[in-house]
């Protein structure tokens, strides 16, 4: 048995006190919301954090009725940085922070919707009732694999100023034209060490291997939404078409569809549900 962070096998007995207070060293930080009924999980891309979500915060007080959750992955944000760094690493972090739940909607984007995926095979003993990822990229060049592993062994950019280190983060991120540089998205993205300022994420973060997407999507148990910005440089809905699925195009969005119409990527969601 091997502990991912706050994974638990099926089988395994009670926890020691030791285990327990080293489960809770490793569990992902969270933002809960709401009250009773189904649980929503709202996962973030690679190199963000639950932050991102800030925007879609009025339509789920409008629209959902329930609980819901945005954890930090592991090396993101304000959870641990405790690597190796991997999709099912990643999926079994944010699956032990659903034990017991039975009414579970995940909803991922970029990185967040291969996790959201994977979490959906049954494999961490969690079983959602439906899934949407959005913005998930489906190959890489061999440029954005060189820059990846580039980012993964640099060692970490210390800043003077808050306001710098804010800026790159935005920039890294591709969020540089999205938020407000003093909104809480773009300060969460960074933290404070020593003097300085850096950005929050573990640069190993981005040493992931490159995930066998189809794969992921094909053992996904659970009715999968597919949306892609019709804008979107990252991906396109002609590579997340390759999953095997069809794909709602979002008029006028780019990558980021829930920092950019944040409404609009809800309403879709739930009619595609609801078809």
């Amino acid at each position: 048995f091997t502990l991912h962070r706050g994974a638990r096998a099926a089988n395994e007995p009670p926890d020691s006190p030791e285990k327990a207070q080293m489960r809770q060293e490793y569990a992902l930080w969270n933002e809960r919301g709401g009250a009773g009924g189904p649980l929503l999980v709202l996962l973030h891309g690679l190199g963000g954090n639950s932050a991102v979500w800030q925007s879609l915060k009025p339509s789920l007080a409008m629209h959902w009725v329930g609980r819901w959750i945005a954890p930090d992955f592991a090396g993101h944000g304000r959870s641990p940085h405790r690597g190796p760094y991997s999709i099912e690493r990643h999926a079994a972090d944010v699956a032990a922070l659903l034990e017991g739940e039975n009414d579970v909607t995940v909803v991922g984007h970029s990185m967040g919707g291969l996790i959201a995926m994977a979490i959906a095979s049954n494999r961490f003993g969690v079983r959602p009732k439906r899934v949407a990822a959005f913005s998930v990229k489906t190959r890489w060049s061999d440029e954005e694999i060189a820059r990846a592993q580039s980012i993964s062994r640099a060692p970490v950019r210390l800043f003077d100023r808050r306001a710098d280190a804010v800026d790159r983060y935005m920039l890294v991120s591709g969020l540089k034209e999205l938020l407000a540089p003093d909104s809480t998205a773009a300060l969460s993205g960074v933290v404070e060490e020593n003097g300085y300022f850096r950005l929050a994420t573990d640069p190993l973060a981005y040493s992931l291997e490159i995930p066998e997407v189809g794969k992921i999507a094909a053992a996904v148990d659970a009715p999968l939404e597919l949306l892609c910005g019709e804008l979107d440089t990252i991906t396109d809905c002609e590579q997340m078409r390759l999953l095997g699925r069809p794909v709602i195009a979002l008029r006028g969005c780019g990558h980021n569809p829930h920092v950019e119409a944040p409404e609009l990527l809800w309403r879709e969601m739930m009619r595609g549900f609801a078809a």
